[in-house]
């Protein structure tokens, strides 16, 4: 089981690329923290995500 923004998920063996397509935020602006080191967009696809990870996805907003 992986944590994914407090939630215990079943995503053990999956890319961050996946997880965030999965969760329908693919190709939006967003910053993805894996153990609490920040994961760069280019290692999306490589980072492979296993038992025990915490992951943290914040969406980018505009506004003001």
């Amino acid at each position: 089981m992986v944590k994914i923004n407090g939630e215990m998920l079943d995503k053990n063996g999956k890319s961050v690329s996946e997880v965030l397509s999965e969760m329908g935020i693919s190709g939006q602006r967003v910053a993805v923290e894996l153990n609490e080191e920040i994961v760069p967009k280019a290692k999306y696809d490589e980072t492979i995500l296993k038992d025990g990870d915490s992951v943290e996805v914040v969406r980018f907003v505009g506004g003001g």
